[in-house]
């Protein structure tokens, strides 16, 4: 065997030994110390056979188990130079009155493949209030994401399938998730200044996707109130700066001091 050929065999060793290092360190800081045997070989798979990248956003850690993000497929996609991804919408099964979207992606990761489906659906019982007016996107995203996984044997799930990348589930009362905060101090005024910082908590939350009920529950935390209507208007001030620098400086920190908030719930199937 020539150099070359020993140096490129040593690097194709190396790089996943490496990136599966720079996992683990990154993911005993997020989340505090060792991890569970589960949790750890789970991301040692997705580590050395998918080369998933925990700094570049490729995988989330969520109700105790690891997702694949929409920009880990597509990135994997890419190395394995997949041919290409056909999307096509379900029309028996949409009502684009109703904001019900079912698309078909099927993916083509070479020359001679038949193709592997998947779909997705859409609707606004299931995405993020945050996302609503978008339900065929989310379905393309959910339907490729899906297809995706088949073609290269990933077991774990994606985040936007589960609809938690960007928040909890729409419902009736949403828009009362974060009261305004009066100038005065405490209540739901409709002070010019409350619906200021009412708004630019909102704008953080979409900015960079955080889960709004998490960060409700956070805020109560950091408050030391029994509910955030009880907040003073310089508490709820306080916490949107540091919400703010935390998602700005450390983003991946954030979304597991957020996850500490959220109630046990059953994992997820792919």
């Amino acid at each position: 065997m020539s150099g070359s050929q020993n140096q490129s065999s040593f690097t194709n060793q190396t790089r996943p030994r490496k990136l599966l290092s720079e996992n683990l360190r990154l993911a005993r800081r997020l989340l505090g110390g060792t991890l569970q045997t589960r949790v750890a070989k789970s991301l040692e798979i997705s580590s050395q056979d998918f080369g998933f990248s925990l700094s570049n956003g490729e995988l989330q850690f969520l109700n105790n188990s690891w997702y694949v993000t929409h920009t880990g497929l597509l990135r994997l996609a890419r190395r394995k130079r997949c041919r290409g991804i056909h999307v096509e919408a379900v029309d028996s099964l949409c009502d684009s009155a109703a904001n019900r979207f079912v698309l078909k992606a099927t993916v083509y990761p070479s020359k001679d493949s038949a193709g592997f489906v998947g779909y997705g659906d859409a609707d606004p019982s299931n995405v993020s209030l945050l996302v609503r007016g978008a339900e065929m996107r989310i379905a393309e995203t959910r339907a490729v994401n899906r297809a995706l996984r088949k073609a290269y044997g990933i077991g774990i799930c994606s985040v936007e399938e589960i609809g938690s990348n960007a928040g909890p589930m729409a419902g009736a009362s949403d828009h009362r998730k974060f009261p305004p905060q009066n100038t005065n101090g405490n209540g739901n005024g409709n002070g010019g200044a409350g619906h200021k910082v009412r708004d630019r908590l909102c704008q953080i939350i979409r900015q960079h996707k955080l889960d709004p009920e998490l960060v409700k529950a956070y805020a109560v935390d950091f408050c030391g109130t029994k509910a955030l209507k009880d907040a003073t208007r310089e508490q709820v001030e306080s916490f949107v700066q540091q919400l703010a620098e935390a998602a700005k400086k450390d983003r991946d920190g954030l979304l597991c001091q957020l996850n500490s908030y959220a109630p046990p719930s059953q994992e997820v199937a792919g």
